[in-house]
Order: structure tokens, then C-alpha cells, then sequence
């Protein structure tokens, strides 16, 4: 049975002068494993068959690049959106058509299986072999973006008393509960993803998205404060919250990590900083949050 035609599928005449895939232009999901990183060998009646890429199609009208990315991933490789989380989101953008590649890393089993005509293999690929490979004339001249992508993990370490503080909307009179209310912001924003201009990531050309690791560190009333199964980190201060962000920032930056600190505090921002991290005013997050 022939796959259903999707809203989505079309070539576009772009302006660049070569005719593009994807009405609403296109995205490939890019699963990083360890050092390895899932490839699709194109099948030969494809465009530039037998050459190397990820798996990935078109946009349709109502989907997000990560949208398409996760679906075309999972009809043509297997790999469960269940199994991957997000990291980062890299676009050519040639204004009548974009590609998106988005970086994910794999958190749970894949077993990548060909289950379309689109692919003579899946492969998992060491990240140092992949040039070695002949690559799709796209894929190929992202590749050296995307692999600086795959090199970065990002960290926001947010104080959350301080934050908190920054907005005088009574949470003098319910510490504990406006500090939920702010991890349960957090976990919203974790899942849907920073855009790339926001000052809480370091800027990188070409990326249009970014999921970073959260860690919201409470102190006093709100050591009970928790985000249950939700994708950020509550670290409880057992004395000092300030102590506990700064140790917070060293174990991440000696793991290699790029870290953002929010907190209007004059001394931490000074110690987070001479760690190397990012330091950010609260405003910086509760803009985005609403």
C-alpha cells in the first residue's frame, strides 16, 4: 500500500533556483547515541540515491519542525519519539524554504528498522566517521554545524527565591506555593524549547531552537517544592542556596557543559560568573514564562 499523500508534500521552486521537497518546507531528526549518531543510507530512486543523511520529509501545514522530525523519523527508521529528547534545532533558512535538522539525544531503546522503500540501511555511525561517508550535498555542508551542535549541552540553573522575589505578586505570603508554581513553568518551558534568540543561550549561527537541561535549586519553605515527573531538576539547598547554585555551576562546567545562572543576586552572579557561566537577570525567564 502506497503511503498517504500528506499536506506537506510538494516540491517548492525556491530562490536559490533549485526545486525543494516540502510545501512547508522540510526537517530530519539527527539521534545522537554516545559517541554515535543514527544515519540513513538513501535509496537509490531518491534524490541523490545512495547517499548518506537522516532520516526526514516534509512539514505539513499544522506540525513544528520538531513535529515532522519525530514523525518521519519513526515512519521510515522505528525510533519512538518516547526514545529520544530534544536538544538543539539547526535551519538553512532560504526564505521561500527551509530545512531544520533537529538534534536529539537518544534516552530510551531504538532499534532502527527500514520500514519504508526510502532507505537501503539505518546505520549507527561514530561521530569522527561521518565524513568519511558520502553524504547527501546537504546534509554534507551542514555537517561541520551539526557536529559543533552535538559537542554542546547547555544547562539553565535557576535561583529560584530570587526569581521568585523579582515579581512582587504576594508570594511573601506562600513562599512554598509560588515556588511550585515557578518549577511547574519551568517544566513547560523545558518541554517546548527556547528559541535561539533568547539571552538564556549562547548564541550559535543557524540554530533556531534550543532544549537545555534545567536545574531549579529552592532553599527554606520550599525545600517540599518538586517537579515530579517533569524534565527539570529540583535541588533542595540543605543551608546556603547561594553555596548550592555555585556547586551546582562547578559540577556542570567540569562536565564541559555551557551553563546560564538566573539571578539578580550581586554575589552569586559574581561567583557564578568567575566559574565561567552565563549570568542572567530574572526578567530574562519571566518574560518568557508570561
Amino acid at each position: 500500500m502506497g503511503r498517504t499523500r500528506r499536506s506537506g508534500d510538494a516540491f517548492v521552486m525556491c530562490t536559490c533556483g533549485r526545486a525543494h521537497w516540502g510545501r512547508f518546507g522540510a526537517a530530519g531528526l539527527l539521534v545522537q547515541r554516545g559517541t554515535q549518531v543514527l544515519l540513513q543510507h538513501r535509496a537509490q530512486w531518491s534524490h541523490e540515491g545512495g547517499t548518506w543523511a537522516v532520516p526526514g520529509g516534509a512539514i505539513d501545514v499544522e506540525e513544528t519542525p520538531l513535529d515532522a522530525a519525530l514523525r518521519e523519523a519513526e515512519e521510515e527508521a522505528g525510533v519512538p519519539a518516547s526514545a529520544v529528547r530534544p536538544r538543539h534545532s539547526w535551519t538553512i533558512d532560504h526564505g521561500t524554504w527551509a530545512y531544520t535538522t533537529v538534534i536529539t539525544d537518544a534516552v530510551g531503546a531504538i532499534d532502527p528498522q527500514r520500514l519504508d522503500g526510502e532507505s537501503e540501511e539505518l546505520r549507527w555511525v561514530a561521530v569522527t566517521e561521518v565524513s568519511a561517508l558520502p553524504l547527501h550535498s546537504g546534509f554534507a555542508a551542514g555537517w561541520p554545524s551539526l557536529a559543533s551542535l552535538l559537542a554542546r549541552h547547555e544547562v539553565v540553573v535557576v535561583d529560584v527565591a530570587n526569581v521568585v522575589g523579582s515579581v512582587p505578586d504576594g508570594w511573601w505570603r506562600d513562599r512554598a506555593g509560588a515556588s511550585q508554581r515557578l518549577v511547574d513553568a519551568l517544566c513547560g518551558l523545558a518541554a517546548s524549547g527556547l528559541v535561539a534568540e533568547t539571552d538564556l543561550l549562547g548564541d550559535v549561527p543557524g540554530r533556531s531552537r534550543g532544549w537545555p537541561d534545567w536545574v531549579a535549586v529552592v532553599e527554606g519553605a520550599a525545600r517540599g517544592v518538586s517537579a515530579g515527573d517533569g524534565p527539570v531538576r529540583v535541588v533542595a539547598a540543605p543551608r546556603s542556596g547561594d553555596d548550592t547554585i555555585v556547586s551546582v555551576v562547578a559540577e556542570q562546567r567540569r562536565r564541559g557543559r555551557e551553563v546560564s545562572v538566573v539571578t539578580a543576586d550581586r554575589a552569586l552572579r559574581a561567583r557564578a560568573s568567575e566559574l565561567g557561566a552565563r549570568v542572567v537577570g530574572p526578567r530574562a525567564l519571566t518574560s518568557l514564562l508570561g
